[in-house]
Formats: C-alpha cells, structure tokens, sequence
C-alpha cells in the first residue's frame, strides 16, 4: 500500500487509514453539498490520527491529477488535516477548475502522511544535490520567500535526480538552473496509500 521503501520507518494501522479514507471522501461530498469541508470530531477515531499531523491528498481521475494540496508541518489532527485537504484538493486547487458532481465517483484518493523535516546541510548546489535519495526523499525548496515541494511519489514521474531537482525550484516559481547562497533544502519521507495509481 505504500509508495516508499522508507514508509517502513513510520505507518499507520488499517483502521487508520480505511478511516481516513472515508474521512476524505466524506468530506468532498460535504463540499459538494455544502461547500465546505466536513467538520470532524477527532475523538471519534482512532487515537493515532486524533494526534497532530500533516498530509497531502492527491486526487486522480483516470490515472490523471485531478487536484493535490497538503500540509507541510503538524498543526492539527490528522485526520482534520485530511478533512481539510481533501476538500482543498478538490476545491482549491488553483491548477484545476472546482470538482464537479459528476466527477466525484470517479475520483481516486492517495493520501500521503508526511515523517519529521530535516534540513540536508551542504554549501554548494552539487553537495546538496548529492545526499537526495531518489524514491524515498520528499524535498522543500525555500529561498527568499519562496517555496516549492515535491512529495515522494513524484520520483515515479521524475526518476532522474536532476529532473526532479528542476521541477522543484519551478514549483518554487524559480528557473531550473537557480542557485542562490541562502537556499534552504528540507527532506521528509512519507507513508501513502489509497486507491490512486
């Protein structure tokens, strides 16, 4: 179910995740109805996501992006978290025009939990470069106001390094080939599942 041979470090039970699955679903029906993202309770789940959490839930249809916003740092419950990224994913997302009722059978979820951010320590662009491990490390971009993250599961789009590395300081609204003294380089690993392939 996972995307990632580091997901083995951090996992959610079962339980967890069929619930926030539903979680994310329920909520973008609720913002179909209502336009806006179910309220949880965070009680009335298991206690490993009433606890603080960040996600990104990815939505697909067809195989193809349909919508992904998430959280970087842990602020709220998990599965508030989901709640509320799910309906972003499917409402906000500025790439994509607003989910339509007739799209939402068909829609295909991936939520992806991230682990701590570490900062990767280097001077120079290549020393950097060199301690990102290719299908397990997550990378944020930060550079003078600016910011830029791509999850994990990006690596299977993108497996050159150099590639990946491209694309993120693009996400960060920068050219391919920038580099600055100041940037600052996060990696995080992530447990992901769903249905979305």
């Amino acid at each position: 179910m996972t995307d990632s041979p580091a997901a083995a470090r951090f996992t959610l039970s079962e339980d967890a995740q069929r619930q926030l699955l539903e979680v994310a679903r329920e909520s973008i029906a609720v913002g179909l109805r209502t336009g806006v993202p179910l309220v949880v309770e965070p009680d009335q789940y298991v206690p490993e996501i009433q606890r603080p959490g960040a996600a990104f839930v990815t939505l697909k249809i067809d195989g193809r992006l349909r919508g992904c916003i998430g959280s970087v740092v842990p602020y709220r419950p998990l599965v508030e978290d989901v709640a509320v990224n799910a309906f972003a994913a499917a409402f906000q997302d500025p790439r994509f025009p607003l989910l339509q009722p007739d799209e939402y059978p068909r829609l295909q979820y991936e939520i992806s939990v991230l682990g701590p951010l570490s900062e990767i320590p280097g001077e120079t662009e290549a020393e950097i470069l060199e301690q990102v491990r290719p299908g397990i490390d997550g990378l944020v971009f930060e550079y003078n106001g600016r910011r830029g993250l791509l999850l994990p599961s990006v690596w299977k789009s993108l497996p050159d390094r150099t590639a990946f590395w491209q694309a993120l300081k693009q996400k960060a609204g920068l050219p391919p080939d920038f580099w600055a003294p100041g940037v600052r380089i996060q990696r995080f690993e992530t447990f992901s599942f769903g249905d979305a392939e």
